[in-house]
């Protein structure tokens, strides 16, 4: 049986620990060098945009492969599409058509930099921009880590006021609209930038000692949300996947700041090859750049779990 999912399926966000999880077996698999994520391929379609498209999967027991692919077209419409075949039988697990299942598999990619960068005593997280992504990245932060208090803020007044009371009822925690960067960051020790800014939106004065701060919008040498002064204080600095930051059209936000050589993959502090953070008054980085593959398995976890229901039924 082929699964078919749209994003009505995957509303809400009891699928986000499901989801974390398959990314953190993803980032051990690549660790392990059992992972295959290439970096995405793009097709032109001059005039009009590009088809993208992500391809990957993992070896080992059960193996999947797959394949998703998302527009760039000039339109207010934009879909995705994930598919998912078993490497071993060959069989066609299932598509998910929509856009739902890439806002969670990236709010999931940031819930294990959390899980494994921020203070385990991390309780107040802060969110700049109130979009799609913002909100799974919360809901991800609130999956990995006892959050007593969250705050947003973003340039649209309604946006926020809206996005603080749907996420308070939906993750059942304090969310608080704020009304500056500086009083959404200022006490937080987890900072999640998710913002389409291309000149910086928060620096390193506005945070305290010991934040980790999540980067998932522009992070290249033309336009970057981050102010680079925060890369220069930051002692880790991580990413899904390095191979991906080099293959941008224009320079990674790093290139040119001296810490370029300072970079290092989420896969190997998961797996415990390079050390992440070391004391409470760390700051640490993730540049959250879309490790391919990664929504392969999220897919292809929840297509496990319906078949696992529909088994016990």
């Amino acid at each position: 049986m082929t699964i078919i999912l749209h994003d009505e399926d995957l509303a809400g966000y009891a699928s986000m620990p499901l989801a974390i999880d398959a990314v953190e077996a993803v980032l051990l698999a690549k660790a392990r060098g059992k992972a295959v994520s290439p970096p995405r391929h793009n097709v032109s379609f001059p005039g009009h945009g590009d088809l993208v498209f992500t391809i990957g999967g993992t070896l080992g027991e059960q193996p999947v492969a797959g394949f998703r692919v998302y527009d760039t077209f000039d339109s207010d419409e934009h879909s995705q599409i994930v598919a998912v075949w078993s490497a071993e039988t060959g069989r066609l697990k299932g598509l998910v058509l929509g856009q739902r299942l890439g806002a969670i598999r990236t709010g999931a990619i940031g819930g294990v930099a959390i899980r494994h960068l921020s203070a385990p005593t991390a309780r107040i997280a802060a969110v700049l921009g109130s979009g799609r992504h913002a909100r799974t990245q919360l809901a991800a932060a609130a999956a990995v880590r006892s959050l007593d208090l969250a705050l947003v803020y973003s340039r649209n007044e309604a946006n926020r006021m809206a996005f603080a009371q749907e996420m308070q009822r939906d993750l059942g925690i304090e969310v608080r609209a704020a009304v500056s960067v500086s009083e959404a960051v200022g006490d937080a020790d987890i900072v999640i930038c998710a913002t389409s800014s291309p000149i910086p939106v928060v620096s390193a004065s506005d945070l305290k000692a010991g934040v980790h701060v999540t980067t998932i919008g522009p992070k290249t040498a033309k336009a970057h949300e981050l102010a680079l002064d925060i890369v220069g204080r930051a002692n880790v600095i991580a990413t899904d996947s390095r191979e991906q930051t080099g293959a941008y059209a224009s320079p990674f936000f790093l290139h040119g700041s001296g810490k370029e050589q300072s970079l290092v993959e989420l896969s190997d502090i998961v797996a415990g090859r390079v050390p992440g953070r070391q004391t409470a008054d760390e700051v640490s980085l993730f540049c959250s750049v879309g490790l391919a593959g990664t929504e392969v398995a999220v897919a292809s976890a929840l297509f496990d779990r319906l078949l696992e229901k529909s088994a016990g039924s």
